[in-house]
């Protein structure tokens, strides 16, 4: 099993990092520093929580003036690369709200050996004036990891932050920010361009969907973008996302055999099926194949889930046949419950077949 990446927050890392701040700042207390860090509860502190307490910690030792503190911060960054070194974000977000004059800049710098991308977000909440005009000034700076900052920061949706709510009502300027981003050389920048398009498909679909059109096909990067961008949209089966890129339905593609191994399938057991396609249109019929589950809540209520099963040219008057499995297996993520499922095959975006199975 993986080592947990909160483990990265160990003794001889913590003494390495109490040991740069020491000889940046000769008053700075190790002892007292180190005793702080490891008390009662950082045993039961996940990843996020040992970074936000190592960061008040430190907050304790250095000097008190948060001016001065960063400065110190700013000398000690260089010492740490990536995720280990978003403590010094961290220190940002937790101490420097009140003020952006210095907290802005500082965030700039530590993101080019991590990332401020939780860090930034309180910031644009708080001075959206400031902020804005800022992230379109880094989305143009020599450094990608700051390019990455304007895009990254900006999604309306980042996973494990806070949500930004004004993005979410209006994505306008986070759209200009991705058109100057767009067909950046740095695949890190462009990967964070299509995830922020995909976050605003889910509130915006429309909007999503006119930005798409009007980039892909013209470069390769955009079109890269703009399909993992789509991601969402394809999933949920939306007819103008499914079209852009030329599936046009499931009508003279036909889906027989759909077979289950079992209808009963136990937590942690595996439901194993097989089905065929077969094109009765053109020949190279373009063709996006999925299956859904859906499954029981803990309240009792219903969760669809789309997973892929392949893309491509079906040539017409040939079978396809497909074999696939499917864990039960719980996750942190999904738990299984018993009642009765259904389990469905699509092709471009429509639901072609179905049956149903039980978890027992």
């Amino acid at each position: 099993m993986a080592e947990p990446l909160k483990n990265m927050y160990n003794k001889p890392y913590l003494e390495k990092f109490a040991g740069v701040f020491k000889e940046i700042h000769p008053g700075f207390d190790t002892k007292r520093f180190m005793k702080l860090v490891f008390d009662n509860e950082w045993g039961n502190r996940e990843l996020k929580g040992r970074m936000s307490h190592i960061a008040r910690q430190l907050n304790e030792v250095l000097p008190g003036d948060y001016k001065r503190n960063v400065s110190i911060l700013k000398k000690a960054v260089p010492h740490f690369k990536g995720f280990l070194s978003m403590i010094f974000p961290d220190y940002v977000e937790q101490f420097g709200l009140e003020d952006p004059k210095t907290s802005v800049p500082a965030l700039e710098l530590f993101t080019q050996y991590g990332s401020s991308e939780f860090a930034v977000r309180p910031f644009i909440i708080k001075y959206p004036e400031i902020l804005i005009p800022e992230i379109m000034k880094w989305a143009k700076h020599k450094n990608h990891h700051v390019r990455r900052l304007a895009s990254e920061g900006s999604r309306p949706r980042l996973p494990w932050a806070i949500a930004l709510p004004e993005f979410k009502r209006d994505p306008r300027p986070v759209l200009k920010v991705l058109e100057l981003l767009k067909n950046d050389e740095s695949e890190y920048v462009r990967k964070s361009v299509a995830n922020n398009l995909n976050d605003i498909s889910k509130d915006n679909p429309a909007l999503a969907f006119e930005t798409a059109k009007k980039w892909y096909g013209k470069s390769k990067n955009t079109d890269w973008i703009v399909k993992h961008a789509m991601r969402g949209l394809l999933k949920k089966g939306n007819t103008d996302a499914l079209r852009l890129f030329g599936w046009h339905g499931s009508e003279g593609i036909e889906t027989t055999n759909l077979k289950l191994n079992s209808t009963k399938v136990q937590p942690g057991g595996k439901l194993e099926f097989s089905f065929s396609i077969e094109p009765v249109k053109p020949v190279n019929e373009n063709v996006r194949l999925e299956y859904t589950i859906d499954f029981i809540t803990s309240s009792g209520k219903i969760s669809r889930k789309i997973f892929k099963i392949t893309e491509g040219k079906f040539e017409k008057g040939k079978i396809y046949k497909f074999s696939k499995m499917h864990s039960f297996k719980d996750l942190t993520i999904r738990k299984h419950f018993k009642g009765q499922h259904l389990i469905g095959i699509i092709v471009n975006g429509e639901r072609t077949a179905e049956k149903k199975f039980y978890v027992v």
